[in-house]
């Protein structure tokens, strides 16, 4: 199998992944309890107006009727009207999605700032006290609860010593002279920690494990027998090698990171994604949920195909044939 031939295998392997996850996501939505119609009126609203209404929203149909109708419109690029805004749901989830990609880019750019260097450190200092206190912290932070981690962080660094805005994402209203960059990024940082202390674990104790395994292979051991230093051994010779699973473990964690941010985006009142989907849950809005949805499924599968490309350029062993 040749190198296109290969990307290609796996593009369309993801095309079939996102028309799964679409087909759950529109399955799983038609289950929440309750219908659009409650938003407006509550549980006592007449029957006829109640029956306008999931006309008016396209819900009278059968649910085949409705899941063609939605096939349809994911060909087209159309994700429908929000029933609550009664706005195109591209215009919707564009509206939140630059502060989503805020928040996550920047605490997958801070993770691995960290990561990288505490990884290399435990293995330079390995069985040491430093090494087995970096394990204990990281394997620690790593089953936090994400909601339980952000009340605290509010509360002792919002409430109690005033240091950062308690929610949203930037002040209404500047004073003059302010900077709304900085004020952006004074609400960013408790947000960005947080989501970093509860998911650096995985990423330095996986590439410390993968050091201490290219720390015994061959060439290593006859790059020491050239005299070479066992500082530039780690940093020249392994470290390129042991990038490998890192980046496996960025894109499998890209999923619980979104996760994270969805919970993290709700109890800072963050205008993302993640609290978009939130408040579309409690009004029924499928067609915001099932595009935002189906936007963190691509981003996800996009993200994986590029690690999976990534593999050979790393490591030049890899190749894609049999």
């Amino acid at each position: 199998m040749t190198r296109t031939q290969y990307i290609m295998r796996r593009i369309l392997q993801s095309i079939v992944t996102v028309f799964i996850a679409a087909t759950i996501t529109f399955a799983i939505l038609r289950l929440i309890p309750g219908d659009p119609t409650m938003m407006f009126e509550g549980p006592f609203m007449p029957p006829d107006v109640r029956q306008h209404l999931l006309a008016d929203f396209g819900l009278d149909k059968p649910l085949p009727v409705q899941y063609a109708k939605y096939l349809l419109q994911l060909v087209q690029g159309n994700f429908g009207v929000s029933f609550s805004e009664r706005a195109p749901v591209t215009n919707v989830i564009l509206s939140a999605l630059p502060w989503t990609l805020l928040l996550t880019g920047s605490s997958i750019l801070l993770t691995l700032i960290l990561a990288i260097p505490l990884g290399l450190l435990t293995v330079m200092h390995r069985g040491h006290v430093f090494d087995l206190v970096i394990r204990f912290v990281t394997i620690t932070t790593g089953a936090l609860f994400i909601p339980w981690v952000s009340l605290i962080a509010l509360n002792f660094f919002g409430l109690h010593l005033k240091w950062f805005p308690i929610g949203g994402a930037e002040t209404p209203v500047l004073n003059p002279g302010d900077s709304r960059v900085l004020d952006v990024v004074r609400h960013l940082i408790l947000p960005v920690l947080v989501l970093t202390i509860t998911s650096l674990g995985p990423y330095v104790l996986f590439l410390r494990t993968s050091l201490v395994e290219v720390m015994e292979t061959d060439y290593v051991r006859t790059a020491r027998a050239k005299g070479v230093v066992e500082r530039r051994v780690l940093l020249v010779h392994a470290f390129r090698n042991a990038l490998i699973p890192l980046v496996t473990i960025i894109g499998l964690r890209l999923g619980f990171l979104v996760g994270g941010a969805v919970l993290a985006e709700t109890v800072f009142a963050y205008p993302g994604v993640g609290r978009l989907i939130f408040r579309s849950v409690q009004q029924h809005d499928y067609p915001v949920l099932q595009g935002a949805f189906l936007m963190l499924a691509i981003t996800v599968v996009l993200f994986n195909l590029l690690t999976d490309l990534l593999y050979g350029f790393l490591d030049p062993r890899i190749r894609y044939g049999r």
